[in-house]
């Protein structure tokens, strides 16, 4: 799944020439020439990454920044605040303020793309296009594939058959292992927060995956948590199905 990306910048060519790169690499593109427009959006369309440029009218990217950092639906959003500004003192503060990267003008579109892919691989890996390999299972985002290899030869493999909710919640909690998900960060991380069904929707298509990984005798790697959710995990642990 394509992440999303919001640029938050006044110069319409500086927004023209990111946001044609960043299609071309294959991202989902929202512009906004002010930090009022961005929070408009926001509201409507939560984004994966914020590139944001520090000196908007109105209200300084520094201040929007703080303000998605104090918001409980945003507080989580990757930030990269794309600035003239070189001094010390100016990163630190673009940092201590919440922002995850610091990139200065003028910038490479090669490097702007490399360090976005970085905050998005360290900070929401389930959006990354990178292969994931987790007890025996392989997943691949840009075939949309999931393999388990043979255990007798490591150069035959079976495809495990999804459809495309089953593949974004497998992704999800292959890149976020070990780690206990209710029904409700779930619906958000894989629907998407403003997807307005049952939290029991969840269960459905935890059944249908253990159905599909069962066939290759890899349901047990998805695993309930009672009274908490659901966990990918390679250890069998009491408290867990």
């Amino acid at each position: 799944m394509a992440a999303t990306i919001m640029i938050v910048e006044d110069e319409p060519a500086i927004q023209e020439l990111i946001s044609y790169n960043l299609r071309n690499t294959g991202y989902v593109v929202l512009c906004a020439s002010s930090a009022e427009q961005a929070r408009e959006m926001v509201n409507d369309v939560l984004p994966d990454l914020v590139l944001l440029d520090w000196m908007l009218p109105n209200m300084s990217g520094l201040e929007f920044a703080q303000k998605l950092r104090q918001g409980a639906r945003t507080k989580a959003i990757p930030i990269i605040m794309l600035t003239a500004r070189v001094d010390e003192s100016d990163k630190v503060a673009g940092l201590e303020m919440g922002a995850d990267d610091y990139i200065t003008k003028p910038f490479s579109p090669r490097e702007l793309v490399a360090r976005i892919k970085a905050v998005l691989r360290r900070r929401l890996p389930e959006v990354s296009d990178e292969v994931v390999e987790v007890g025996g299972l392989k997943l691949d985002p840009t075939t949309h594939r999931v393999t388990v290899s043979d255990q007798e030869s490591a150069a035959k493999s079976t495809e495990i058959v999804l459809g495309p909710t089953e593949f974004r919640l497998l992704h999800f909690l292959m890149t976020h292992t070990e780690r206990v998900h209710t029904r409700s960060q779930l619906l958000d991380r894989v629907w998407g927060d403003h997807v307005f069904v049952e939290d029991r929707t969840v269960d459905v298509h935890i059944r249908r995956l253990r159905r599909a990984l069962e066939d290759v005798g890899k349901d047990e790697l998805v695993q309930t948590v009672r009274g908490a959710g659901y966990r990918f995990s390679t250890r069998c642990e009491v408290g867990a199905e």
